[in-house]
């Protein structure tokens, strides 16, 4: 039996036929920081209410300091619906080459709970205008009355760095170094 006192350090984990899962570094966290942080858009998977089915649809994408993705979208569409009655969700970032095997690409699928932003929160003017930076076009519908800014609270990421790099991420993997 092991004491309370032992500390052992986690083995390093190597990919198997059982297990490819690879240990997550630095080399990892910083794919997944840049897939993230370079999209414009991601697929967001979402629950529809009235069938439970799943439900993907394409999202305009930024990314916060601290890793939280949010998006910008109209209170008419399928995902704001699904997502003002059950938060899990799931964001896939990253886009295939326009060569070779598009399964050979990295690619970062991020899990966690989304909610709708409040206008009066204090960070609103701040998240808008880190938003139309990087996406000047949607000044045009922003400010519209159904259109509301929607934060991930994340809670782990899978990220496929390429044929056989799979990882598994944390939340604080996907913080920038300085936040």
């Amino acid at each position: 039996m092991q004491s309370a006192l032992t500390v052992m350090a986690e083995p390093s984990r190597k990919p198997s036929p059982d297990n490819p899962i690879r240990e997550t570094d630095d080399e990892a966290r910083a794919l997944a920081r840049q897939l993230m942080a370079d999209a414009q858009f991601a697929a967001v998977a979402v629950l529809e209410p009235e069938t439970g089915m799943p439900l993907v649809s394409r999202v305009a994408v930024a990314v916060e300091a601290d890793g939280s993705p949010f998006v910008l979208a109209s209170g008419l569409s399928g995902h704001s619906k699904a997502l003002a009655q059950d938060g899990r969700a799931s964001l896939l970032f990253g886009e295939p080459g326009s060569k070779g095997d598009p399964l050979t690409h990295p690619r970062v699928t991020v899990i966690g709970r989304i909610e709708k932003l409040d206008r009066n929160d204090p960070q609103h003017a701040a998240r808008r205008d880190f938003w139309l930076k990087k996406h000047p076009k949607s000044k045009l519908y922003v400010d519209f009355g159904d259109f509301h800014f929607w934060r991930m609270q994340v809670e782990r990421a899978n990220l496929n760095g390429g044929f056989g790099k799979a990882y598994e991420l944390t939340a604080e993997d996907l913080k920038q170094a300085d936040a």
